[in-house]
């Protein structure tokens, strides 16, 4: 089975295995924290790792009449305008199947009959511990939206295909909101 392959490749390799040493607390912000790692590489020589630590996410890939339900916003972090799925962090210890329920809500004002775990996306694993739990929408109803103060979004629609081609062509670079546009071709988010 492909899956017993994949789960060998991703046992621990004591070749390629880095060792903390030490752990230096660096700086704690509402959102993430950040440490510095002495680290001991498998050749014996050492290096230093900055890490961010994050409690991580949730978003919701939600499709209807072929279009991926998406929420424009500025993101000053980049400095422009993103498409990405509607999504939120989770606060400490919380389901983040809860979180994605409540971020739906908030932002689009949709509620889901259920939803179900799509994949998980972590964005940047060489200095970021974030992980990103995607969810498949079902059974969606239309409510108002509740978004959170100073949470500025608006909801658009947009077909399936136009935003697997804005993948390709560049504009719409969100890591979930690219897993779950390629589910969504696939069929995977139905």
């Amino acid at each position: 089975m492909a899956l017993d392959r994949i789960r060998a490749l991703l046992q621990l390799d004591d070749t390629l295995v880095e060792t903390v040493l030490r752990t230096d607390h660096e700086w704690s912000g509402k959102i993430f924290s950040v440490e510095h790692l002495l680290v001991r590489l498998p050749d014996g020589s050492e290096g230093w790792r900055e890490i961010v630590r994050h409690n991580g996410g949730a978003g919701v890939c939600v499709v209807r009449d072929g279009c991926l339900c998406l929420v424009r916003q500025y993101r000053v972090a980049l400095g422009r305008m993103t498409l990405e799925i509607p999504a939120g962090k989770l606060d400490a210890n919380e389901d983040p199947a809860v979180c994605a329920a409540r971020e739906l809500t908030e932002e689009t004002g949709l509620v889901a009959g259920r939803i179900e775990p799509l994949a998980v996306s972590a964005g940047a694993p060489g200095f970021n511990n974030e992980k990103t739990r995607i969810f498949v929408a079902h059974d969606v109803v239309q409510r108002e939206a509740r978004p959170d103060e100073g949470e500025l979004v608006d909801v658009v629609w947009v077909p399936v295909d136009d935003v697997v081609e804005a993948i390709r062509a560049g504009l719409i670079e969100d890591a979930k909101t690219v897993v779950s546009a390629f589910a969504a071709a696939a069929g995977l988010a139905d």
